[in-house]
């Protein structure tokens, strides 16, 4: 390694620059994806310009652990194929520098990635993903009414049925209302005012949310039949402690929480099945940064056909594509009790694996 370390830093600094290229152009494909939601928060949420920026900077950080191998293919596929191109690669073979000694840079770079991308997938990726949920929630407290259609049953409003004649989205404003809150199942409220208001909470927007109801009349039916008559009466829609202590998605849970969650004997199959999953997608993703080192130096020095530098840019996509529809694939049968949890996320990685050093061999030959 010493005797060409000038090949190593050669070559790494070649890969660097395009890999932060890739990072940049497959977050900006991720976020146009989210395009029609971000709008939906900047149209009807009314939010500033500052929050959209946070909303984006949460929803770059929970993307991460897909962008690292997918822009690493790319940049060593790109680099090994522009060397190839140029017959650096033959270059380098003349002055007596092996196969192993071209594969090495790639092969180094990758497992700083894979730490990299172990660490961002285990705690920073589950962090900016509760951060991304906790704002998103925020949001839609804040601008609550304007999840109220008009002339429309609403029926997740906060764990309420909601109907409403006219809606004032700006002003929060309400009429005809008709409610039907079902919480306490052995004696549901069914709630009639000609006026309501929702009133969210200045100091601290998103944290607590007051529906404000005028001149209405409260209807309990348990053993008897209650009517009770206000002039003013107010329902807390949401309790800031509850959101902070809302249940974290399995996306949102740390590595050690995704342990914990598994061993729990109280959970339900279906989301024991979602924290497995869960648990090793994380660490297959991450891994995925070696296997795609090596199929990108492959096909990055065995494409040496004068087909144009484009080449490694549009066999990176058809990689990445490729491995996205496998590993679907394959979850989808670990999902349906066709395959085995461990097995089933991690075959894409084993065939890919598989695929890259026979043709990696075959590129050597």
């Amino acid at each position: 390694m010493l005797r060409h370390k000038r090949v190593y830093s050669y070559f790494i600094l070649e890969i660097l620059p395009t890999f932060m290229l890739g990072l940049l152009v497959f977050i900006s494909i991720l976020l146009m994806f989210q395009a029609l939601r971000l709008t939906e928060f900047l149209l009807v949420h009314g939010i500033r310009w500052t929050t959209m920026a946070t909303i984006m900077g949460y929803m770059s950080i929970s993307f991460l652990p897909m962008l690292f191998p997918m822009s690493l293919i790319f940049a060593i596929l790109m680099t090994y194929n522009r060397l190839s191109q140029d017959s650096e690669i033959i270059a380098f073979k003349s002055t007596g520098v092996d196969n192993v000694t071209l594969l090495m840079p790639a092969f180094l770079f990758a497992i700083v990635v894979t730490i990299l991308s172990a660490q961002t997938s285990f705690y920073l990726a589950p962090w900016g993903n509760r951060q991304f949920e906790i704002l998103i929630t925020q949001l839609g407290n804040t601008k609550a009414a304007a999840s109220i259609k008009e002339g429309t049953f609403s029926e997740s409003f906060f764990d309420l049925v909601v109907y409403a004649n006219k809606v004032d989205s700006k002003s929060g404003l309400l009429n005809d209302l008709f409610i039907y809150d079902e919480k306490q199942i052995d004696a549901p409220l069914t709630i009639i005012a000609p006026e309501g208001q929702i009133i969210p909470d200045e100091t601290n927007p998103g944290h607590s949310v007051l529906l404000r109801l005028f001149n209405g009349q409260i209807h309990r039916k348990s053993d008897s039949h209650t009517i009770i008559n206000f002039d003013s009466y107010d329902i807390l829609l949401n309790d800031p402690i509850k959101l902070e202590e809302r249940k974290k998605s399995a996306s949102s849970l740390s590595i050690q929480e995704l342990k914990e969650s598994q061993m729990n004997p109280e959970i339900e199959a279906e989301l024991k099945k979602d924290y497995q999953i869960e648990y090793h997608k994380r660490s297959a993703l991450a891994a995925a940064c070696l296997v795609f080192s090596i199929v990108g130096v492959a096909f990055g020095i065995g494409n040496n056909k004068r087909s144009g530098k484009s080449s490694g840019f549009i066999l990176s996509v058809g990689f990445i594509i490729l491995y996205w529809i496998a590993y679907l694939s394959f979850e989808g049968l670990v999902r349906s009790n066709s395959l085995n949890t461990v097995m089933g996320i991690w075959l894409s990685n084993i065939l890919f694996l598989c695929f890259g050093l026979f043709y990696l061999k075959k590129s050597w030959d």
